[in-house]
């Protein structure tokens, strides 16, 4: 007698989860998106970037890995010429001639050596901008990451109490969404940020009760498409309560939704931010983000300093990138039947 063995197939989320392994462009942007987390998570901790504030270097250093650059704080070429001895005559600093050259040659050596150990150069106030944009990521990606949950779970909870009940709630919830959505969303939000002020905190609250429009609509629709469903009207027959029906039937349904959602939103929530704090109305300067940093970039361009926006451009476009295509591959692998469309 033979075992006759009987083929499972696979739920929902393994099936989705194989279909997003299996591309090879969602594993790269997925790898390169688990540095980006791992390194914000080391800055939190304080295992990285804990002394970003620190001057460690002469003011607007250059990127350098190797050789040597002697340069002042305004980055010209220092020739010392020796005084003739009258002069040395009338120096009220002659008796210290010696400890101030050795002086100088202790900080001629430190400069030469900090200068050899700065990749990504130096600011204008001499602090490392490799650090610095890492700390920045990490304020950037919190604010994206927290913002983007608190608008997700806004939208998502007006979206299943309006298209589940509609009638005079529902209508109430529509008001609300039209008044929100009558005026440019930037707009909306440098209005709150101008009235709560500036702040982690504020910018993450002030993002998150802007932003649930887009969540609240998708959800909506789809709670109006499931209520009638089959397996919704079965669980009303067996005395199920609304409450039951709305987060433990319909919700695992459209669970796949809000999380492509959800991760829309927080590449959407980290330009806010990237906008508001350079308008001076998001993340305060002692809390650096990228935000802050590209308004610091402004008047070293004048000058040649090119070095500081350049990182922090690469740094934040590759992580911009790298998140909206891995939503797009994540929204196929969840949808296969839309990608076909």
């Amino acid at each position: 007698m033979t075992a006759m063995t009987e083929k499972v197939s696979p739920g929902f989320w393994r099936a989705a989860g194989k279909r997003l392994w299996a591309d090879k462009l969602a594993r790269g942007c997925l790898f390169i998106l688990a540095v980006y987390f791992l390194l914000a998570l080391a800055s939190t901790l304080g295992l990285l970037a804990g002394d970003w504030n620190k001057q460690v270097a002469v003011s607007w250093a250059a990127p350098t890995m190797v050789g040597k650059q002697q340069q002042d704080t305004n980055g010209i070429k220092v020739e010392v010429v020796a005084p003739d001895a009258e002069a040395r005559a009338l120096d009220p600093l002659t008796p210290y001639e010696a400890e101030l050259n050795e002086a100088a040659k202790v900080y001629k050596q430190e400069a030469v050596v900090l200068a050899e150990t700065l990749p990504f150069g130096a600011d204008k106030v001499g602090r490392d901008i490799g650090s610095k944009v890492l700390k920045a990521a990490q304020t950037s990606i919190t604010v994206g990451l927290l913002a983007a949950l608190l608008s997700v779970a806004i939208g998502t909870i007006f979206g299943a109490v309006g298209g589940y009940f509609g009638g005079k709630l529902g209508d109430a919830l529509e008001w609300l969404y039209s008044v929100f959505t009558s005026m440019p969303y930037i707009l909306l939000v440098l209005a709150f940020a101008s009235v709560l002020g500036g702040g982690v905190h504020t910018v993450i609250l002030v993002l998150g009760f802007t932003g649930w429009t887009g969540t609240y609509r998708l959800i909506r629709s789809e709670y109006i498409k499931q209520r009638s469903r089959d397996y919704v009207l079965a669980a009303s027959a067996i005395g199920a309560s609304d409450a039951r029906k709305m987060f433990l039937h319909i919700l695992p349904n459209v669970s796949h939704l809000i999380l492509v959602q959800l991760s829309q939103d927080v590449v959407n929530f980290i330009k806010a931010e990237v906008i508001l704090s350079f308008l001076g109305f998001g993340v305060p300067v002692e809390a650096i983000s990228w935000g802050i940093m590209i308004n610091e970039v402004m008047p070293e361009l004048v000058l040649g300093k090119w070095w500081q926006l350049a990182t922090v451009a690469t740094v934040m476009s590759l992580f911009v990138v790298a998140f909206g295509l891995f939503t797009d591959q994540l929204r196929d692998a969840l949808d296969p039947k839309a990608s076909r469309r």
